[in-house]
C-alpha cells in the first residue's frame, strides 16, 4: 500500500522549487496553483512575488519556467496577463498517474494513511431512552457517520461515543409507574423487534405521564423513585436497565435501516459519568474556575450575557444538588481526554447548542482538560426543513418519526428501481431500493453543508437527474456495466494514447480524490466529498456518451485505456460513496 502524489501536488512542488532558483530573493514562494479554463492549471503566486521584488511579472514569470526541468508532467507553459502561468499537462502524465492509482490497494486508490494520526473521540447519534426517534436525529447520524468512515480512512484512531439520553427526573415516573403496572413494558413482536419494543415504550411513557400530572400522590412517589435512582437502588436500578434495555432494541433497528453500524460498547449515555459528578465539581471550584453564585456552582464569562447585560452562567451544579448538563459533558471531556487519550474531541451536535458547547470548551480550556495538544470542534448542523421551508412536521403539527421517513424513502425508491429494473428479482429489488432510498436522505443531508439548513423533498432525493445519490449511483452502475459486457477485453492503462478532452477531464478530475479526501478529514466537510463525486458522475457521463468504450470500430489499446478510465472512476465512485456511509450497487 503507498500513497501516490497528485498531479496537482507533484505539480506545486515543481513550481515552488523552479521559483526558489530563479528568484532566490524571494524567500519561501507559494505558487497559488488552481484548475483553470484556460488550460489544466494556473499559478497565480508570481505577481505578488513581483511587487515584493520590484520587478516586471511578466519577466519574473518568463525566469520561473525556464528553470523548471524537462522530462516532468507538464506539456506545455505559457506566461499570460501580468505574469500568470498556463500550464497543460501531458496526456502521458495522466495516465501513468492514474495507473499507479490503479496499482495501489484496491480499497485505497493510492489515497495517503497517516499511521502518525491521533486517536479523535467522535460524539454523534445521541436518541433518549424510552423516546421515539424523529427527524431530528437523523442529520447527528448520518454526518458523525461520514465523519466515522473518512477520519479512519484517513489514518485517524476513531472511538465513537453515542451520549444517550438515559438519566434524568423522568425516570423516576416511568420507574414508578412500571412498579405498579408490571406488565406495561411488555409487547407482542420478539427479542429484536425494534417497532413492538417503541410501541410499548410509548404507551407506557403517555400512560405515566398522564398519571403524574393528574395524581398528586403518584407525582410525589415519582419523586422519590428520582431519589432511589440516584442513590443506586437495586430494584429501581434493574427497571432503569429495563428502559435502556427496551430502547436499544429500538434505536437499533433504526440504525440498521439507515445502515450504520452502533455497537453496544460504544453508548456511553449520561449515566456513565455519575460517578465523575462530584469530582469535576470539586476540581473546577478548588482550581477557581466555577464558583458559587446564589447556591449554584457557575462558570462566567465575558462575552456571554443575556438581554438585561447581566453575565448567563454555565451551571455545573444546581442550587438544589442536582447536577446540570454541564457537568456531564465536562466529566465527558475528563474522561475522553485522560482515559481514552483523545487528541481531537468531535461533537456533531445541532447548532443550536452552540452556546452551551462554546461555554463548556472554555471551562475546560481553562481546568486544563483541553490545551494545545487536545482540541474540541463542535461540529454544527442545521435543521431538516419541509418543503415549504419550515421545520419538518406531519400535517397534524407533529414531529415526523424517523422510522416512517426512512420507510417511506425506501419505497419511492423502489418505485424507481422497479422502472429501471430489467433482470431483477422481486429480493434484488428489495435490496436494491433499501441501497437507493437510505441512500437518497444521507446523501442530501451529506451534500448541504452541516451547518445550513436543507429541505427534506423526497422526490427531489430519488430522481435519476440532479445532484442525487441516485445519479451517482446508476453512473456507477453503468460503469461496472461496460465492465461486464467487456468479455476478455481487459481494462489496462495506455500511456502512450492522446487522450480525447472528455478523457483528460475525467483523469484529472480522477487525480484529485486523494487531495478531497484529505481536505474534507481536516476540515470535517464531508458536503465537499459529495460534491467531488457528483462532478466525477457528471464527468463520466460526458465521457460515456463521447468515448465508446466497445464499439467495433474503436481500436483495442484505445479500448483498454477507456475500459481502463471507466473502471477506476467505478472503484473512485464506489470508495467515495461508502466513506459517506451510502451503498453502489452492481446494477441498478
Amino acid at each position: 500500500m503507498a500513497s501516490v502524489n497528485s498531479l496537482a501536488s507533484t505539480l506545486q512542488q515543481q513550481l515552488a522549487d523552479a521559483l526558489t532558483a530563479a528568484l532566490p530573493d524571494a524567500g519561501t514562494a507559494d505558487p497559488l496553483l488552481r484548475r483553470s479554463d484556460r488550460a489544466d492549471f494556473q499559478a497565480n503566486g508570481i505577481l505578488a512575488l513581483a511587487k515584493k521584488l520590484k520587478g516586471n511579472p511578466r519577466e519574473l514569470a518568463s525566469q520561473v519556467t525556464a528553470a523548471i526541468p524537462a522530462g516532468g508532467p507538464i506539456e506545455e507553459i505559457e506566461v499570460s496577463g501580468p505574469g500568470f502561468l498556463n500550464i497543460t499537462l501531458s496526456d502521458r502524465a495522466i495516465v501513468e498517474t492514474l495507473a499507479a492509482r490503479a496499482a495501489d490497494d484496491e480499497d485505497r486508490l493510492g489515497v495517503p494513511c497517516n499511521s502518525a494520526a491521533g486517536t479523535t473521540v467522535i460524539d454523534y447519534a445521541q436518541p433518549n431512552v424510552a423516546k421515539e426517534m424523529h427527524v431530528g436525529h437523523l442529520r447527528s447520524a448520518v454526518i458523525g457517520d461520514a465523519m466515522v468512515q473518512i477520519l479512519e480512512f484517513t489514518g485517524e484512531t476513531v472511538v465513537r461515543r453515542h451520549h444517550i439520553g438515559d438519566w434524568g427526573t423522568q425516570f423516576g415516573m416511568l420507574i414508578q409507574y412500571l412498579i405498579e403496572h408490571p406488565d406495561e413494558l411488555s409487547h407482542e413482536g420478539g427479542a429484536e423487534d425494534g417497532e413492538a419494543a417503541m410501541s410499548s415504550l410509548n404507551r407506557l411513557y403517555k400512560a405515566s405521564r398522564a398519571l403524574f400530572d393528574s395524581d398528586e400522590e403518584f407525582k410525589a412517589r415519582s419523586r422519590d423513585r428520582v431519589v432511589a435512582l440516584q442513590a443506586g437502588d437495586g430494584e429501581t436500578l434493574a427497571l432503569w436497565q429495563r428502559f435502556v434495555d427496551e430502547s436499544k432494541i429500538y434505536f437499533y433497528s433504526v440504525f440498521d435501516k439507515l445502515d450504520m453500524d452502533i455497537r453496544d460498547a460504544d453508548i456511553v449515555g449520561e449515566s456513565g459519568y455519575n460517578d465523575m459528578l462530584e469530582e469535576t465539581c470539586r476540581i473546577l471550584e478548588e482550581s477557581g474556575v466555577a464558583v458559587r453564585s446564589e447556591g449554584a456552582l457557575c462558570v462566567f464569562f465575558d462575552d456571554v450575557k443575556g438581554p438585561d447585560g447581566n453575565p448567563v452562567p454555565l451551571i455545573v451544579k444546581k442550587s438544589n444538588g442536582g447536577y446540570g448538563y454541564a457537568a456531564t459533558d465536562l466529566s465527558a471531556i475528563r474522561d475522553r481526554v485522560q482515559n481514552l487519550k483523545a487528541s481531537s474531541l468531535l461533537y456533531v451536535v445541532d447548532a443550536r447548542q452552540a452556546l452551551h458547547f462554546k461555554m463548556v470548551f472554555e471551562t475546560a480550556r481553562r481546568a486544563g482538560w483541553l490545551n494545545e495538544d487536545v482540541k474540541a470542534v463542535q461540529l454544527a448542523f442545521g435543521t431538516v426543513l419541509g418543503k415549504d421551508g419550515k421545520p419538518f412536521k406531519t400535517r397534524e403539527g407533529e414531529t415526523v418519526r424517523l422510522q416512517d421517513l426512512l420507510d417511506e424513502a425506501i419505497d419511492r425508491a423502489s418505485a424507481v428501481v422497479r422502472e429501471k429494473a430489467k433482470d431483477l428479482t422481486e429480493d434484488e429489488i428489495a435490496e436494491r431500493a433499501a441501497q437507493v432510498g437510505i441512500g437518497a436522505v444521507k446523501y442530501a443531508d451529506l451534500s448541504t453543508s452541516a451547518a445550513r439548513d436543507y429541505k427534506f423533498d423526497l422526490d427531489q432525493m430519488v430522481s435519476l437527474t440532479g445532484d442525487t445519490s441516485v445519479y451517482i449511483q446508476y453512473a456507477h452502475a453503468r460503469s461496472r456495466s461496460i465492465k461486464r459486457k467487456a468479455g476478455e477485453l481487459s481494462p489496462r492503462p495506455h500511456p502512450e494514447l492522446e487522450l480525447a478532452p472528455a478523457e483528460r477531464a475525467l483523469g484529472l478530475h480522477l487525480d484529485e480524490f486523494g487531495e478531497v479526501v484529505s481536505e474534507v478529514a481536516a476540515a470535517y466537510e464531508p458536503h465537499k466529498l459529495a460534491a467531488y463525486l457528483y462532478q466525477l458522475s457528471s464527468l463520466f457521463t460526458t465521457f460515456y456518451d463521447q468515448c465508446p468504450v466497445l464499439k467495433a470500430e474503436v481500436p483495442g489499446d484505445v479500448a483498454e485505456n477507456r475500459l481502463f478510465l471507466s473502471d477506476l472512476t467505478a472503484r473512485t465512485l464506489h470508495r467515495g460513496m461508502a466513506l459517506l456511509g451510502i451503498r453502489t450497487p452492481e446494477r441498478l
